[in-house]
């Protein structure tokens, strides 16, 4: 007979449990160790955190597929060079997911080609290996999903499936040039999130002109006091990389052309051009001649 930690013992209750497993979880120390197989509970152990790893493992390549995360768009491949020093902390720090729990929201501003694009879906995919569920969509193509469930009468439905989300990633909110009932499926999303579910938003506007999406001053107020109230709000500067790609680009000595087969330079091999027929000039009655 060999003593078991005390905490070996806690910890495979708690796997049990998380199985499904109560009675399992209330009997099986007791039983091993009555029946003196207490020298069995490590290897139990072993077993119970190796399933709990294999359905890890299932769970978030499931949670990972219905996300619609852009792929390879992770904190790993995020440039922090480009970041504010501000927002790359902020990042690690929303990483852990504490704010997903309090219901947060997480709002990054700023000009195309800063990185707000990514740096959400690397929130997201660190989120999702936590075990969060996250769902990623440009904007206008979630906004167009909800209308078409407007028009079938099924909008309740599409909001509870949303609901579902412990964070949902609203991309590029500033390109968005709404119709009155794309407004209120919008708006209607945010209101239903409001204190219970989190949103992440980018966008290229500031506050000052989101009345250019929601149109009505009411409604822009109401939007921006229900996403601001709980939030964390990343301000991204900074050169856009997209521009410094094609500036790069540009500085790069375009590649020298493939030889033409007529350039005779020194120490130049060509192929002969084929010979054409020597031009003949037709002189009076050549004609008759043949």
């Amino acid at each position: 007979m060999t003593d078991f930690p005390v905490e070996g013992g806690t910890r495979i209750r708690e796997l049990l449990t998380r199985f499904k497993l109560p009675t399992c979880a209330a009997e099986t120390i007791r039983r091993f160790t009555d029946a003196g197989h207490d020298g069995a509970l490590p290897t139990l152990l072993e077993v119970l955190e190796a399933e709990a790893d294999e359905r890890g493992q299932r769970r978030t390549d499931r949670l990972l597929r219905s996300s619609r995360l852009p792929p390879g768009k992770t904190l790993e491949t995020l440039d922090r060079t480009r970041l504010p020093r501000t927002v790359a902390l902020k990042l690690d720090e929303l990483a852990t997911g504490g704010f997903l729990e309090r219901a947060h929201n997480v709002l990054c501003f700023g000009l195309p080609g800063r990185g707000k694009t990514h740096a959400a879906a690397a929130l997201g995919h660190a989120l999702v290996r936590r075990g969060h569920s996250v769902l990623f969509s440009p904007t206008f193509r979630l906004v167009q999903e909800l209308l078409a469930a407007k028009r079938d009468l099924a909008l309740p439905r599409a909001l509870q499936r949303l609901d579902a989300f412990d964070l949902l990633i609203l991309d590029d909110i500033g390109y968005v040039q709404q119709s009155a009932d794309e407004v209120e499926v919008l708006f209607t999303l945010m209101a239903e999130r409001y204190e219970r579910r989190s949103l992440l938003i980018t966008s290229n506007l500031v506050f000052g002109e989101w009345d250019r999406i929601f149109k009505n001053p009411m409604t822009t107020a109401a939007a921006i006091d229900r996403l601001v109230h709980h939030s964390a709000i990343l301000e991204f500067s900074g050169r856009s990389k997209r521009a410094d790609e094609a500036e790069s680009r540009s500085k790069t000595p375009p590649p020298r052309p493939a030889s033409d087969d007529n350039y005779e330079g020194e120490g130049t091999t060509t192929t002969p051009r084929r010979q054409l027929p020597e031009k003949r000039t037709m002189k009076p009655g050549d004609h008759l001649q043949e």
